[in-house]
């Protein structure tokens, strides 16, 4: 249907889902299908050596014991490296790209950048050194700000070359980097709203920088509150987060409900979770949803 809203999860087969993980598939979820939309699944396994064997499969099992229903066929991005090359080619062709042969040993005096990795300072951007060869390949990032309005954290600028520089494509073990895949996906799937974890804010100018250079449609961003635990630190697997396998779905789902503002009734996860879900869509309200980038999330989780 043209004009629908099509929104999407895309976990990172990296290990199971945790309570952070509920948030963003629920919080993307209810926003599509509130809205009488599409909702897609994409697993995310372009960085093949983070991939866990069997992730995937835990992952969609546990998706599905907790009620999610998803349109179409699963996407998986170890499955789509020819779209990937086409882009990087057409980037290639139009002179958007670079060698580098920069290792990241050399780069780790380097600033670091607001998400946390060096900024490159624009070693190879001129060419290569005399008897050095290419390791990656890097986006020619052209100067000024990418601005973009995002439903829950505002008004987001960012000058990417000053603050991220020139970042890489094409790993240098061959495989695309994260940010090239995703916008290719998004574009690919008719994605019309990407609603995801704060984590990832960061990462949007240099994905809406790829989407005007490739020329692509540019999505509506939503950036929900990232699940921290008591020391502050973010949900994940590297901060040992409880898997959610194991977990009630009912009561787990009322207590991301809870988590993303939306005032569940009390008793509600007693009613099952089919009534947990129809709750869920009949009353979703992203104005309740918390403008934070950060927040605690439940003690038992």
């Amino acid at each position: 249907m043209l004009g629908q809203v099509v929104g999407r999860f895309a976990p990172s087969p990296s290990g199971p889902l945790h309570f952070g993980s509920l948030v963003a598939a629920l919080g993307s979820c209810l926003s599509a299908r509130s809205q009488g939309g599409r909702w897609l699944l994409r697993i995310e396994d372009v960085d093949v050596p983070r991939s866990v064997p069997g992730a995937a499969d835990g992952i969609l099992q546990t998706l599905e014991r907790f009620g999610f229903e998803w349109d179409g066929p699963v996407v998986w991005q170890s499955r789509r490296t020819a779209d990937y090359r086409e882009a990087f080619e057409r980037l290639q062709a139009a002179g958007h790209l670079f060698p580098c042969a920069c290792t990241r040993k050399e780069m780790a005096d380097s600033a670091l950048a607001r998400d946390g990795t060096r900024r490159y300072p624009g070693t190879c951007r001129n060419g290569l050194a005399p008897g050095r060869s290419a390791r990656a390949w890097r986006l020619r990032v052209p100067p000024g700000e990418v601005t973009f309005d995002d439903a829950l954290q505002g008004r987001v600028v960012e000058d990417v070359l000053a603050d991220v520089g020139d970042f890489v494509l094409l790993r240098a073990d061959g495989l695309f980097a994260y940010q090239l895949a995703v916008v290719v996906d998004d574009a690919e799937a008719g994605v019309s709203e990407v609603v995801r974890g704060a984590d990832l804010l960061d990462s949007t100018p240099r994905q809406i920088l790829l989407q005007r250079l490739l020329g692509l449609p540019q999505p509506a961003y939503a950036h929900l509150p990232v699940a921290a635990n008591a020391a502050g630190e973010k949900l994940s697997k590297q901060t040992l987060a409880r898997a959610v396998d194991g977990m009630t779905p009912a009561v787990l789902l009322v207590e991301v409900l809870d988590f993303l503002g939306q005032m569940p009734p009390a008793g509600l996860a007693d009613s099952g979770l089919l009534a947990v879900w129809a709750w869920s869509l009949a009353n979703w309200a992203p104005a309740r949803v918390p403008r934070l980038r950060l927040a605690l999330a439940p003690a038992d989780v």
